[in-house]
């Protein structure tokens, strides 16, 4: 394995048949068509499917949260077995990868966990990865493995994210997928709130995840696995609904710092910090009009505008309660412009 790094994740949905199994049909095309890749590009393989997987053998299931938990404690072996025996026949073993947000938010786990997907792809090695649900913090767990994947694809420089769905790709008003995007916000009037009855994401949360990674100057298609080598397809711009990268200067600490943006926290900003936000300015007390959450110091935040929409992530130079209580003290940094990256 050498070249790039390409990310792709597998969702629920789209691996399971009707009756909510895995899909091993599905499992082995990904299998062949990965073990293809891997030849050009340093693969990693997120895949949900766990808690389908699991949840048959538990009685009564009625989708509590510890019931979630117990039921991906249960899937994720299978899961792994049968990538285990489909990847086989091609001479590729698997590893199985159980992540945590503390993995990104944390720089020194995160580089470690860098160099351990560095190691596996030096061995020849894929790695499959899903987020550890049995002892992760429901307060700090990744929304969905939108985010999970998307979070990889930035902190591993990755050159492309396909985030394979059951819908084939991202649908008009007509239910064709459209093909080229070049703005995020120039589709969200075509999404729709559903989510998945089987998993926990939805298109918003690929569209949201999409502008982050897009910004960040990752190549990003939304497609499907159907038809004769789809991931080949999407890459070629054949199939799925392809959203043009952005360019980014950033260095790899400021990508650390974009997918290490544990969600303890949100700082909202008046028009005047925005504006000096995009000025590539450090964020002012004066700015805020509230700070929300259990950060502390050094920790990472969102930062959100008037309008509801995410203008980037910062590392705080103070905790939730020390801000608001300088929102009106003058000079005051609550993070530093070097702390703060923006998504354009």
């Amino acid at each position: 394995m050498s070249g790039k790094v390409l990310v792709v994740k597998l969702g629920t949905a789209v691996i399971t048949n009707q009756e909510g199994n895995i899909d091993t049909g599905v499992i082995k095309k990904v299998a062949d068509e990965i073990a293809t890749l891997s030849k050009k590009y340093r693969v990693v393989l997120v895949s949900s499917g766990a808690v389908g997987s699991g949840k048959k053998f538990l009685r009564d299931y009625k989708g509590t949260l510890s019931e979630r938990k117990a039921a991906a404690a249960v899937g994720n072996p299978v899961l792994i077995q049968l990538y285990a025996q489909h990847f086989k026949p091609h001479g590729i073993p698997v590893a199985q990868a159980l992540c945590e947000r503390v993995h990104f938010s944390n720089r020194k786990q995160f580089l470690q966990l860098k160099e351990t997907f560095v190691t596996f792809w030096e061995n020849g090695i894929i790695p499959v990865v899903n987020e550890n649900d049995l002892i992760s913090n429901v307060e700090i767990k990744f929304s969905d493995n939108d985010e999970l994947a998307t979070l990889i694809a930035i902190g591993f420089d990755a050159s492309a994210l396909l985030l394979c769905t059951s819908s084939g790709g991202l649908l008009d008003d007509q239910k064709q997928v459209i093909p080229r995007i070049d703005k995020v916000a120039s589709v969200m009037k075509y999404v729709s709130t559903e989510k998945s009855g089987l998993g926990l994401g939805g298109m918003i949360s690929k569209l949201t995840f999409t502008r982050l990674a897009t910004s960040l100057g990752i190549q990003v298609v939304i497609c499907g696995l159907k038809g004769d080598k789809p991931l080949s397809g999407a890459l070629e711009g054949r199939s799925g609904s392809y959203f043009e990268p952005q360019e980014s200067t950033l260095g790899a600490r400021q990508k650390w710092l974009a997918s290490g943006s544990v969600t303890l926290g949100t700082i909202h900003v008046d028009k005047g910090a925005a504006k000096a936000l995009q000025a590539r300015k450090s964020l002012l007390t004066v700015g805020i009009t509230q700070a929300k959450g259990k950060f502390g110091v050094g920790e990472v935040v969102q930062l959100v505008d008037e309008e509801g929409t995410i203008l980037g992530v910062a590392k705080t130079r103070a905790d939730v309660r020390s801000i608001n209580n300088q929102l009106t003290v003058k000079n005051v940094i609550a993070a530093h412009a070097d702390d703060i990256v923006l998504f354009y």
